[in-house]
């Protein structure tokens, strides 16, 4: 897989291609990283109307910056900013979709499948975006090789 390549696997419903944005993508268009110019970029060519994040991601984006601070990655002012434009974005911008007792119990069988060493955490990315169609976005090869496992389309960005 490589950049803007869509896998195998269930890509979306109808004509609209609904992608569901993982934690990864979104801490590097919002902060320093390697890949954040290829990120925001490729963001900016996206279809906000098919843009989609969990309500866990909200959890899991606040966690990773909070590790950049502890890490000395981030300075505390820059998360304060990363932190505005992501409320902003999920505010104004991407469809969030709730996290049901349903998508943990998705994300539990398939954590169970312990060959596709997936975490708690991408378990339930893969468990909410399979329930919406949706494709998973991600920087994350190990997260996207699983989704497709699980016939779940995913797109390494």
């Amino acid at each position: 897989m490589r950049g803007g390549e869509c896998c195998t696997g269930n890509s979306g419903r109808g004509a609209l291609l609904i992608r569901y944005l993982d934690t990864s993508l979104l801490v590097a268009a919002l902060t320093r990283e390697a890949a954040t110019a290829r990120v925001q970029l490729w963001l900016d060519q996206q279809d906000v109307a098919e843009l989609v994040i969990s309500d866990w991601i909200i959890t899991e984006f606040a966690s990773a910056l909070s590790i950049k601070i502890r890490i000395n990655q981030l300075r505390i002012e820059d998360r304060a900013k990363a932190m505005s434009v992501f409320t902003r974005l999920t505010a104004e911008s991407l469809i969030v979709i709730p996290v049901t007792r349903a998508h943990f119990l998705a994300a539990a069988r398939f954590a169970e499948q312990y060959v596709l060493r997936l975490r708690a955490g991408d378990a339930l990315h893969v468990a909410v975006a399979a329930e919406q169609g949706a494709t998973i976005c991600t920087l994350d090869k190990r997260l996207a090789e699983a989704a497709v496992m699980l016939g779940v389309g995913a797109e390494l960005v």
